[in-house]
């Protein structure tokens, strides 16, 4: 049981590594929208999600609804329930229901990349660990980039924001490059939000989230049909 608790720890090591980086980012954001460094520590702590994270502090700052709030993170975040579809079917014999809650709580993208590759069941013990790692990473560079956002000048907060986009842009451009289906959806989606943003002022901004996510999503759809398998 130590060892598979170490061993998840060591292999969480570079994703917290990497979201150190990333939430320094989302803490300097989150204070810039009006928000305490002890609010933006709470919000990482309980959410672990990037997009969510960072939609949700412009809902916040724009005054939006608590519906609002909800569909937007329902849009973005929904990915993670068919993660944790995905990922039960490795769970080992030890997962009992409470596990599996809090195991469901620190599913991210990188999280559930590193534990879907691993050849053999998971055991809670390694789930922890790697959950531990991730975790540590993502608030301590959340409260660290809120404190220094809190005391650096402008100018060198402006630089340091950017690189929460650095890591969505990341994520996006290499698949993009590989397949014409997600470059057209993001294409889309980012010309629809140039709508919102220059046009359609007056629709807020998790709205235009959603819309966004869900009119490109529905355009791929219809241009980029499934081919049905024959028998």
């Amino acid at each position: 049981m130590h060892s598979e608790f170490i061993k998840g720890i060591r292999h969480g090591i570079p994703i917290a590594l990497g979201y150190f980086s990333v939430s320094f980012g989302f803490g300097i954001m989150a204070v810039r929208a009006g928000l305490s460094p002890l609010t933006a520590l709470m919000i990482s702590a309980t959410n672990l999600t990037s997009a969510g994270q960072a939609a949700g502090v412009s809902v916040i700052a724009s005054g939006g609804s608590l519906v609002e709030m909800a569909l937007t993170q329902l849009t973005i975040n929904i990915r993670y329930a068919l993660m944790g579809i995905s990922l039960s079917q490795k769970l080992g014999d030890k997962f009992t229901f409470l596990h599996r809650i809090f195991a469901a709580y620190g599913i991210t993208d990188e999280i559930f990349a590193v534990a879907s590759s691993q050849p053999h069941n998971l055991s809670p013990s390694y789930m922890y660990g790697l959950i531990l790692a991730g975790f540590s990473g993502w608030t301590s560079g959340t409260i660290f980039g809120a404190l220094a956002g809190s005391v650096l000048p402008q100018m060198f907060t402006d630089a340091l924001g950017i690189m929460l986009y650095g890591m969505f842009l990341a994520i996006i451009l290499p698949t993009a490059r590989k397949s014409l289906k997600v470059l057209f959806v993001i294409a889309a989606a980012a010309a629809i939000s140039i709508l919102f943003r220059y046009v359609f002022t007056e629709i807020s901004a998790g709205f235009s989230v959603i819309i966004s996510a869900v009119a490109a999503s529905a355009f791929a759809a219809a241009i980029f049909p499934l081919k049905e398998e024959k028998e």
